[in-house]
């Protein structure tokens, strides 16, 4: 037992005092209005969204709010703890070169996230200029060859990251694989595309050749592993599969409970603490939509706690 692990262990433990949490969550979703539920946020929690904003800048700023304190985190942590938070908030990066793709195209993008020691490849993929530049910059780096499209793009690398989490960080193999399955069930069942041919083999290698190779949603479900179809049990129709996703956020927030609460100072418990942070975001940027719909009902916060 290091002290660094001591001191990231201690600091990833402290930093869940201040989650919004499902009461605080409730709340904010009852808010009267959009800048009621900014101010409340303000006051209950760790995040500090900009008042006066549109609700996705608000949405942005609570991810946003979530990579800084992983980055303070990191600070603290040995290297192999760096490493984990690195694959861990990789969705962060992932954004980011889909947002660069966009305005090397020509269009406009969300400014980049600030990924400091979290990032892989970012400080040379923001260099390219043009989209061949950036695809040939991201085949000569840790993501390799995502696919020519930007569809494929973001398939291939959400699925790479996944199954690099999977194979890297032992406690979260379970969240990772159905993170996969739900990705895969989706572009294929829900948007009916064949996954692209740079995602076949992370796919493969966490679902297995037979799930990725089914015919049917049915058939998918059935031959998936037993460390990713707890994600869509009773899930029957793909167009219920926003159901699943949000029982996997809720699922990992409670294994992220109880693994930050163990008595032990190496990877679990940071792990299980970056686990319930990044739910504890999600269930945030839902309730501030919530807030911002006039029509939005009490029970409509019921799918998120």
């Amino acid at each position: 037992m290091g002290a660094a692990w001591v001191a990231g262990v201690t600091r990833a433990r402290g930093m869940l005092i201040r989650r919004l949490g499902v009461p605080g969550a409730r709340r904010i979703a009852a808010a009267g209005t959009l800048d009621d539920a900014v101010r409340d946020l303000a006051t209950a929690s760790y995040y500090r969204p900009a008042s006066d904003a549109a609700l996705p800048t608000l949405q942005r700023g609570v991810t946003a709010s979530l990579l800084w304190h992983l980055r303070v985190l990191a600070g603290w942590l040995p290297r192999r703890g760096v490493e984990c938070l690195r694959l861990l908030a990789a969705g962060f990066e992932i954004a980011n070169i889909e947002g660069h793709l966009r305005r090397v195209s020509g269009s406009e993008a969300p400014p980049p996230y600030v990924l400091g020691a979290l990032s892989t490849a970012w400080s040379r993929l923001v260099c390219a200029a043009e989209p061949d530049a950036l695809r040939a910059a991201l085949a000569a780096s840790p993501w390799r060859d995502p696919g020519g499209t930007a569809a494929s793009m973001a398939v291939t690398l959400r699925l790479t990251a996944a199954a690099r989490t999977a194979a890297r960080i032992p406690p979260a193999v379970r969240w990772s694989a159905a993170r996969a399955a739900l990705l895969v069930a989706r572009e294929r069942f829900v948007h009916g595309r064949p996954l692209p041919a740079a995602a076949d083999g992370p796919a493969t290698g966490v679902l297995g050749t037979a799930a990725v190779r089914a015919p049917t949603y049915r058939d998918f479900r059935r031959r998936l592993p037993a460390s990713a179809g707890w994600a869509l049990r009773g899930t029957d129709d793909p167009a219920d599969l926003w159901q699943a996703e949000g029982r996997w956020w809720r699922d990992i927030e409670q294994d992220g409970l109880r693994m930050a609460s163990r008595a032990r100072y190496d990877m679990v418990p940071v792990v299980g603490a970056v686990a319930v942070l990044s739910a504890d975001a999600w269930r945030t940027r839902a309730v501030l939509e919530l807030a911002a719909d006039d029509a939005a009902l009490p029970e409509d916060f019921d799918a998120l706690a």
